[in-house]
C-alpha cells in the first residue's frame, strides 16, 4: 500500500499521539504472530493502516470485548474460477471466513479465453473489499497432451505485469519442458524476473531431482503435496510448502504432521480449488486453520501460518501481522481453538459479522461476449463413443481416489459386445469421454473409469482441468449423448441425465465455468444437482464433478483422459484403452 506526504505525516502524528486515530480498538487480546504470543492494548488504524499499539484516543472506538484478535488469513493459492462464480461474489462467501488477500491464478478461464479471461478476471475483481493478488498462468495450454482455446507466450503475459495487483508467475505444470529447459518456460521465467522473484510451482508425483531443477529454477513453493515424504524434500531444499485442503484434494491430515517448530515459518496454507457450497458451509483457509489445530497444530502456529507465513512467501510486506506498519485487516474470534469468527475489519472497515458480508455493494461487471460463448462441437452421435477392445478383453482403466487427485492405473476384465466395450455398474466400471469443445476440432477422448459409483445416466460438464474441454461419465451411450448435446445447448456448466431426459443443470456461461449469478443461485443450482444425482443412486463420498473434472488433468498421476486420448503419466505418453 502507498500514501502520499499527507497520509505520511498523519500517521506519523497520530503514532506521536498528536492526532486522534481514526479508529481505535480496545479491550482485545491481540495474538502476536512474530512471538506467538498473545498481548493486551489498543490497537490504533489511520487511513486503514496500523500505527500503533498501547493506548490511544480515536475518533470512533471498537470494543472487542476481551475477543482475541487475529490478523486476517491469506489463501496462498486459488483457482477463482472453481468457486464457479465471478470475483466479486467469491469477495462476499470468503470475507465472512477472515479471507481478505488471496493469491490466484486465473489459468483454468485462461485455458479457455487466452488473455480476455485474464483481464476480466483482474476487471471484475477491481475495487472490492478483498485483495485479489494475481500469478499469471505459465500453462496455457497446461500441456502439449490436449487442446485448450489459447496460447499464451511470454509476450502475452508481460503486459500485465503493468497492473499493481499482478505479482508474479503462477504455477508451472509442465515438468518436462521445465526439465528439458525447452525455450518457452524459460522465456515466461526469465520475462518474471524482470518484475518479480515469485514464480510457484507444481511437483506433483515428482522425485527429489525435481525439486533440485525446480528450484535451480528459481521456483519456491509447492502445492501439490500429498506425502509427509513430499512435503519433507521440499522444505529441506527451501521450498515454501503449501498445504492444501479443498473439495477435492485433501492433503492436509496427511501433510500437517510434517509442520514443527523448526520449519513451521516455511508452510503456509491454501485451497487451490473449493466449490462455492463448501466455501459457504465448510469455510476457507480458517477450514484449514481448525484443522490443523484439531490435529494438533498449537493454534497461534496455526494462525501464523494463515497469516504472516503466507504475507512473507508472496512478498505482502504490510500484510499477515497485526504491528505499526501493517493494514488493518483483522479478525475477531470468540474462540482461539475452535476459530470462531464474529467480525472481519478490511483495512479498518467492518466487512463482515457472525458470518455474513456487510460490506458495500459490490456489482460483477458484465462479461464480454467472447468469453460467453466457449462450447463449439460438431453433432456427436454414440457411433462417435465406441471403445474398441481386444480379444482378452482387457482394458487400462482409470481408477479414482476419493478426495484426491491422483488416480491409480488399472487392468482388469471388461464387459464388452461386438469387440466393443459395454459400461457395467456391477465391475463399477463407467465410460468417460472427453470432447474438445474450443475449436470445433471433432477430437474424442474416450476411456473407462472404475469407482464413480453411478448405477445409472450420465453426468456431464465443462469444468475439465486444465484445458477445460467437455468430459461426460455414464452407465450408456444414450445419456452421455445428452449430456453432451445440453452442455452445448446452455453454452456450458453442469448437468444430470437419466433415460434421455436432463434431470438438472447449472448454466455456467462464463467461459463454461463461471456462473453469472450470485452465489446464493449457485448454490441452489448445485442442490439441485446433488437431488439429481441421488437419483442415479450415487452415494459415495466425494463430490463427483469435481473427481470427473480433474481425470482430465494429465500433469497428475496416474492415468488420465484428455481429447487426445488416455495419457500415462509414468511413461508420459497416450496409450490405447485396449491391452
Amino acid at each position: 500500500m502507498t500514501f502520499d506526504k499527507l497520509k505520511l505525516n498523519k500517521r506519523i502524528h497520530v503514532a506521536s499521539k498528536r492526532m486522534p486515530a481514526d479508529i481505535v480498538i480496545k479491550n482485545g487480546k491481540i495474538i502476536d504472530v512474530f512471538n506467538l504470543d498473545i498481548m493486551e492494548g489498543d490497537i490504533a488504524i489511520a487511513d486503514g493502516m496500523i500505527v500503533g499499539i498501547g493506548e490511544f484516543e480515536g475518533l470512533h472506538v471498537i470494543d472487542a470485548k476481551n475477543r482475541y484478535i487475529s490478523p486476517a488469513f491469506i489463501d496462498g493459492h486459488v483457482h477463482i474460477e472453481s468457486s464457479m462464480v465471478t470475483p466479486t461474489e467469491f469477495a462476499k462467501v470468503v470475507l465472512p471466513h477472515g479471507v481478505t488477500t488471496v493469491i490466484t491464478d486465473p489459468h483454468e478461464i485462461a485455458n479457455v479465453s487466452g488473455s480476455e479471461g485474464i483481464h476480466f478476471m483482474i476487471e471484475d475483481s477491481e475495487d472490492i473489499p478483498l485483495d485479489v493478488l494475481f500469478m499469471l498462468p505459465s500453462s496455457v495450454p497446461a500441456t502439449p497432451f490436449e487442446n485448450s482455446g489459447a496460447v499464451l507466450e511470454a509476450n502475452d503475459l508481460e503486459p500485465f505485469f503493468s497492473h499493481q495487483r499482478v505479482i508474479g508467475l503462477a504455477e508451472v505444470m509442465d515438468y518436462p519442458s521445465l526439465q528439458n529447459a525447452e525455450e518457452p518456460i524459460v522465456d515466461k521465467l526469465l520475462m518474471t524476473s524482470k518484475y518479480s522473484h515469485l514464480i510457484d510451482g507444481h511437483l506433483a508425483g515428482l522425485d527429489i531431482n525435481a525439486v533440485n531443477i525446480y528450484k535451480a529454477a528459481g521456483i519456491r513453493t509447492d502445492h501439490e503435496c500429498t506425502t509427509f515424504e513430499e512435503a519433507l524434500e521440499r522444505l529441506r531444499r527451501g521450498m515454501y510448502l503449501l498445504i492444501r485442503e479443498g473439495s477435492v484434494a485433501k492433503n492436509l491430515k496427511s501433510l500437517i504432521q510434517t509442520v514443527n517448530v523448526n520449519n513451521a515459518r516455511r508452510c503456509l496454507f491454501c485451497t487451490d480449488d473449493k466449490h462455492i457450497d463448501d466455501l459457504v458451509i465448510e469455510g476457507s483457509i480458517d477450514h484449514n486453520v481448525r484443522l490443523a489445530i484439531q490435529f494438533g497444530v498449537d493454534p497461534l502456529i496455526a494462525i501464523q501460518m494463515a497469516s504472516l507465513n503466507a504475507a512473507e512467501c508472496y512478498g505482502l510486506t504490510q500484510k499477515g501481522a497485526i504491528a505499526p506498519g501493517y493494514v488493518a485487516d483483522l479478525i475477531f474470534l470468540d474462540n482461539l481453538e475452535e476459530v470462531v469468527i464474529s467480525e472481519v475489519y478490511k483495512a479498518g472497515e467492518l466487512v463482515a459479522k457472525n458470518g455474513a458480508y456487510i460490506g458495500k455493494t459490490i456489482l460483477n461487471i458484465e462479461p464480454k461476449t467472447q468469453i460467453i460463448n466457449t462450447v463449439n462441437i460438431p453433432e456427436i452421435t454414440e457411433e462417435d463413443l465406441q471403445i474398441s477392445i481386444g480379444e482378452s478383453n482387457k482394458a487400462n482403466i482409470i481408477e479414482i481416489i476419493p478426495n484426491q487427485l491422483i488416480t491409480n492405473k488399472l487392468i482388469e476384465i471388461v464387459n464388452t459386445k461386438n469387440h466393443y466395450f459395454e459400461p457395467s455398474v456391477v465391475r463399477n466400471q463407467l465410460k468417460i469421454v472427453v470432447v474438445e469443445r474450443h475449436n470445433n476440432t471433432g477430437n474424442i477422448g474416450l476411456g473407462i473409469v472404475k469407482g464413480f459409483g453411478l448405477m445409472d445416466g450420465a453426468i456431464a460438464t465443462t469444468i475439465a482441468h486444465d484445458s477445460h474441454n467437455l468430459v461426460c461419465t455414464g452407465t450408456n451411450d444414450r445419456d452421455i449423448v445428452t449430456a453432451i448435446n445440453a452442455l452445448k445447448d446452455m453454452n456450458g456448466g453442469l448437468v444430470v441425465v437419466k433415460n434421455g431426459e436432463v434431470l438438472a443443470s447449472l448454466s455456467l456461461t462464463i467461459a463454461g465455468l463461471i456462473s453469472d449469478q450470485d452465489h446464493q443461485t449457485v448454490i441452489n443450482g448445485l442442490q439441485s444437482i446433488k437431488t439429481a444425482l441421488s437419483k442415479l443412486e450415487f452415494h459415495g463420498e466425494f463430490n463427483p464433478f469435481l473427481t470427473l473434472s480433474f481425470l482430465t488433468l494429465p500433469v497428475i498421476p496416474s492415468l488420465k483422459l484428455t481429447d487426445l486420448g488416455l495419457f500415462d503419466f509414468e511413461s508420459f505418453r497416450h496409450i490405447e484403452v485396449k491391452i
